[in-house]
């Protein structure tokens, strides 16, 4: 595609930064000036507003539907999804007969929240329904066959799987063979072939041509919920009986696909935007009990759903009681959901724990076998006995950010490997996981582009990572030639104001898909660094003209960042990161999370 000639990308460096403490060049993020404007003027808000959604390939035709995001013109019609009309007729059926249902979910966040939303929707409408969660580590992923004939003996009639059960052949023939029917909801990536089972909703099949494939599991949960509650309605089932209320379930709806990772664009921005508001009303009393342990004390964004209630949810999944993340979402009790948080609070100490035990090994052995550039080779690949498989995502990610490069970590425990891998933007790790099962490589794996899980045997391990090497390498080279840090605009210290922040979080909510703004900050005195916590650096800049602010970079005192700063006072730097309000004390101040930085009159 040509470049459009009036947009002020320029292939010259910002403020001449070519390679940065990070190795990045700094690019001024591109937007058309005329256009930036026109939408400025359309929705009556500051300039750097409209340069904000144009930079972030929005046009003036679509700037309103993305700058004030509802449902009512983004939800898709649940009737474009292949299946989902047989899909919510047979649960009809099962509502009308009185068979009791089994939600069959992951252990993660996206599985947790999927199984809670049709946990609540069901019950609301009087459905007898349980939710199994499986163990991780005795159990693994997906659906397994005990599990399942285990269901049927106890009398289920119709398993949901959610946010799993696309690829699980075997598991879904046993259930069928055994007179159980299952419905699968998904979003993983899927082969041509597919399991036997009533129905296969999954806007990534093949042969789904919905375009939605970008929303998480618990998007399509939600969805199979509208098409479910249509069907009622037209059956005249709430005559003289009350609907459940679909909207009050999208603070669930919101915190799920904020911690899956998925583009916020699109049903996505629309679902997470009303379902923080949803959130801010504070009538889930799961969600209520995980943000006071997390003390949150404000009206909660992404980052409070991503990087608070989040990883507390998911840490019974990791380290300690799978099922706990549904049960915290669906108990209506405050008491009850206290004590689960407080115990969710306790296992995620322990996965952080467990995490930076594996983490030092994982980074002992992949600085061990670095060629002669100083670099892994196109991916980053770690395996080690015992290794907990409740936190190899995790290292796998830390790994990622700290090389830019996908990276994979295996576990390997009772003759078994089993590995989580996550990627970088621009390489599909899911397609290669895929592959490599159709190769013959491992028992099983699959995932989405940024990130896979896969189990293989021990001896298979060295030519699972050549392939993996060389499959992506073409990938992997591309996404690293383009790779910069891009910048929305340079601002001054004084420019760095909480109106600047008020008028840029409204083209929130941000995350992937829809980054948060970077801003640079030039010419400023490094005056104070000191270590925080195990691995954070906090830092103090100050301009010519005496304004300062505080500037915090994460898991960066190790690294060649903090390197740099920590003996770097008196030194004049241009920084990079994300502004933030700080709410501490009687007057917000505003904050930066400093992502990158460079040292004045280097290249």
């Amino acid at each position: 595609m040509q470049a459009d000639p009036e947009k002020t990308e320029t292939a010259e460096p910002l403020l001449g930064v070519r390679r940065s403490i990070l190795g990045q060049a700094w690019q001024a993020r591109a937007y058309v000036p005329r256009i930036a404007e026109a939408i400025a003027a359309t929705l009556d808000v500051p300039l750097v507003v409209g340069q904000l959604i144009n930079s972030r390939g929005i046009g003036l035709e679509d700037a309103e539907t993305f700058f004030t995001p509802s449902l009512k013109e983004s939800l898709p019609d649940p009737s474009s999804f292949l299946d989902m009309d047989k899909a919510a007729a047979r649960i009809v059926r099962a509502i009308q007969m009185g068979e009791e249902i089994a939600i069959f979910g992951d252990y993660d966040v996206d599985g947790a929240t999927s199984s809670a939303v049709l946990y609540r929707f069901l019950t609301a409408l009087g459905a007898k329904v349980r939710i199994y969660i499986p163990d991780r580590m005795r159990e693994g992923y997906g659906p397994n066959a005990p599990a399942l004939l285990g269901l049927r003996s106890q009398g289920v009639d119709l398993v949901i799987t959610v946010d799993c059960g696309t690829l699980s052949y075997e598991p879904l023939k046993a259930a069928k063979d055994a007179g159980l029917e299952v419905i699968v909801v998904d979003h993983h990536k899927a082969e041509t072939k597919l399991p036997e089972a009533v129905a296969i909703i999954n806007p990534n099949r093949l042969d789904d041509d919905s375009g939605q494939g970008q929303l998480a599991a618990v998007g399509v949960a939600f969805l199979l919920a509208v098409a479910i509650n249509r069907d009622l309605r037209t059956a005249g089932y709430y005559a003289g009986r009350r609907a459940p209320d679909l909207l009050g379930l999208l603070d669930i709806v919101a915190l799920g696909t904020i911690c899956d990772v998925v583009p916020l664009t699109g049903v996505n921005r629309a679902l997470v935007t009303q379902g923080l508001k949803v959130m801010a009303s504070r009538h889930n009393a799961g969600i209520n009990a995980l943000a006071d342990i997390g003390r949150v004390s404000e009206a909660p964004g992404t980052y409070h759903a991503g990087f608070i209630i989040g990883p507390r949810l998911n840490a019974g999944g990791r380290v300690g009681e799978s099922h706990l993340g549904a049960r915290i979402l669906t108990t209506d009790s405050d008491n009850e959901a206290r004590m689960i948080a407080e115990k969710l609070d306790r296992y995620n100490l322990e996965r952080q724990a467990i995490e930076a035990e594996v983490l030092q090994a994982a980074m002992e052995q992949v600085e061990a076998g670095l060629g002669p550039e100083g670099e892994p080779d196109t991916m980053v690949i770690a395996a080690g006995e015992g290794w907990h498989a409740g936190v190899i995502g995790i290292v796998a990610s830390r790994l990622k950010d700290r090389y830019g490069l996908p990276s994979l970590v295996i576990g390997i425990d009772d003759g078994e490997a089993k590995g989580s891998a996550r990627s970088i933007s621009g390489v599909d790790l899911g397609a290669a996981v895929i592959e490599a099962v159709q190769q013959g490589l491992l028992i099983k794996g699959g995932g989405h582009a940024m990130a896979a899980g896969l189990s293989a045997a021990p001896d298979k391990l060295e030519e699972l990572s050549s392939f993996l090497r060389e499959y992506l390498r073409d990938e992997v080279a591309r996404a690293r030639e383009s790779r910069a840090l891009k910048i929305d605009a340079v601002i001054s210290l004084s420019g760095a104001t909480v109106e600047l922040l008020d008028q840029i979080e409204q083209v929130g909510p941000f995350g992937a898909g829809n980054p948060g703004p970077h801003f640079a900050i030039p010419n400023v005195d490094l005056i104070k660094a000191d270590r925080v916590g195990t691995n954070h650096l906090r830092c103090i800049f100050k301009s010519k003209d005496g304004q300062s602010i505080k500037a915090m970079a994460f898991r960066q005192a190790d690294q060649e960042l903090g390197h740099v700063l920590l003996t770097g006072l008196g030194r004049r730097f241009h920084i990079a990161g994300k502004l933030k309000k700080d709410t501490w004390g009687s007057t917000p101040k505003v904050e930066m999370t400093l992502e990158d930085a460079a040292l004045v009159g280097l290249p």
